[in-house]
């Protein structure tokens, strides 16, 4: 089966399939770089997506942003194999640290639910954290597929974090739908 858009999504909660329109594709990956990794490579098998477009929830490390952001840079937050090769980076590997797209803002995926300050993020220029962008974006590249992501800001990335995610994990669904019928067209 072939689709020309292929949306993947952690956790159904954070957006209903019976609210995509007709004929878009949807994989939920379960949470974490490991799970969306395999969902991602066994979706690109199955649906032959000619694009891929994730929609998730993030916690904020640029405390001026709200609502939902298009992400346009990726980075690997939680591989730190110093002094092997600086933090982001994973050593001896040929692959790139960072994948881009079209948005403009810079997503930190690891596989850790943030809540206290990490000054590392900062001197990144890190907007959001997340658990699954990178794995995604990652395979994407490995299989010549283009990639957008959205993120829908749930929490402040502090000790809060866990009881507001829960709170708010499908508050960002409506504002995601809009820019899919844009994107669509």
């Amino acid at each position: 089966m072939t689709t020309n858009l292929l949306i993947i999504t952690a956790l159904e909660s954070e957006l209903k399939r019976d609210s995509l329109p007709a004929g878009v594709q949807i994989v939920y990956s379960g949470i974490g770089k490991i799970n969306s990794a395999l969902t991602t490579t066994k979706a690109i098998h199955q649906y032959a997506p000619h694009q891929i477009m994730n929609f998730g929830t993030a916690g904020k490390v640029n405390a001026s942003l709200h609502g939902l952001l298009s992400i346009g840079k990726v980075i690997q937050r939680d591989m730190d194999a110093e002094p092997l090769a600086l933090r982001g980076t994973t050593p001896f590997c040929p692959r790139p640290n960072e994948y881009h797209s079209a948005g403009q803002f810079i997503c930190g995926s690891g596989d850790s639910f943030v809540t206290a300050h990490d000054p590392w993020l900062h001197e990144q220029g890190i907007d959001v954290v997340d658990m699954e962008l990178y794995a995604i974006a990652a395979v994407a590249y490995e299989h010549g597929i283009p990639w957008t992501s959205y993120k829908y800001i749930t929490d402040d990335a502090n000790e809060n974090s866990a009881n507001d995610w829960q709170e708010r994990v499908n508050h960002g669904q409506e504002l995601f739908l809009q820019e899919l019928k844009h994107f669509l067209g």
